[in-house]
């Protein structure tokens, strides 16, 4: 497949996926007639109708070559994309980044406040586990914990929040591109990872086989918030759907701050390479996972 065609496979395969996560996500969040449907419509507000939904495409793509059921691996990636939204409702907030914007609307408690979108982002990562835990997503009970356990140790201390906790107290500081690398693998690296293994576990694919996407996961969540960087550096607001040149304003730590642009772009691209090798074994099975690792570093938001 020429690289054009993949380019064109690729899109098709994100829009699909993010129509099939919306729908799922649509079915997963039902607003209560009780008083508590304002913290399911902060919930619903957070997730749906906006973002790149790549963590919920690795899920499916990483699914669809072990021949999982779509049905499960939609719930699972509707599951990630509810931890990510969480995480993103926490960032957001005035004792965090203070960000106003995000996915071109309103912050969380922008739109409701503080309070309600706390509580929204608490409910939004148990809702998470809930799915994963539930018999729908998986016959197979071990499978179900496996995946519960995996997600739990890719988000919690150590992993993206504790890179949440590294970047917070971080913050005007000079690192050194070892420490930020590793700060980036917890914050932003971890999910990603485990977006391209939960289709692995799904389909209980073998310990090689598990490596291999493990080793793509890790090398494409590096190369994803490298570029990150660099377009939180040149982009706009607009662009982004989020407020753009926060990183320099908040004196953070990006290999965009110790390198500079254009060496950063080499080693945000150098590892979207890596990644991609880690697929030959995989063969045409994996070409659109290999259009993906190339399009991370080349996209405009």
């Amino acid at each position: 497949m020429s690289e054009v065609m993949q380019g064109v496979a690729l899109r098709d395969g994100l829009t699909g996926a993010a129509a099939l996560i919306e729908t799922e996500l649509d079915a997963l969040l039902p607003v209560p007639e009780g008083e508590e449907h304002r913290l399911v419509e902060a919930m619903r507000h957070a997730v749906l109708g906006g973002g790149k939904r790549m963590r919920g495409f690795l899920v499916i793509e990483t699914a669809r070559m072990f021949s999982v059921n779509i049905t499960c691996a939609a719930r699972v990636a509707a599951a990630v994309e509810m931890l990510h939204a969480y995480s993103l409702v926490h960032d957001d907030l005035p004792a965090m980044d203070d960000d106003d914007l995000r996915r071109g609307k309103p912050s969380c408690h922008k739109a409701f406040d503080e309070a309600t979108a706390i509580l929204a982002g608490d409910a939004l990562q148990t809702r998470a586990f809930e799915v994963l835990a539930e018999p729908d997503t998986h016959s197979d009970p071990d499978v179900r914990c496996e995946l519960v356990l995996a997600l739990a140790a890719a988000s919690g201390s150590r992993g993206m929040v504790g890179g949440q906790m590294i970047d917070i107290v971080s913050e005007g500081k000079q690192l050194s591109p070892p420490l930020i690398t590793r700060l980036q693998a917890l914050k932003t690296g971890r999910l990603i990872q485990f977006s391209a293994e939960a289709g692995a576990i799904l389909g209980r694919a073998s310990g090689p086989q598990r490596h291999f996407i493990a080793a793509y996961g890790r090398d494409l969540g590096a190369a994803f918030q490298i570029a990150d960087d660099i377009l939180d550096a040149v982009g706009s607001d607009a662009t982004l759907g989020k407020t753009a040149g926060k990183d320099a304003a908040q004196g953070k730590a990006t290999m965009v701050s110790v390198m500079g642009l254009d060496r950063a772009r080499m080693q945000a691209e150098l590892l979207a390479k890596q990644a991609a090798t880690y697929l030959d074994s995989f063969g045409e099975k994996a070409v659109l996972l290999r259009a993906l690792a190339s399009y991370t570093v080349t996209r405009r938001n």
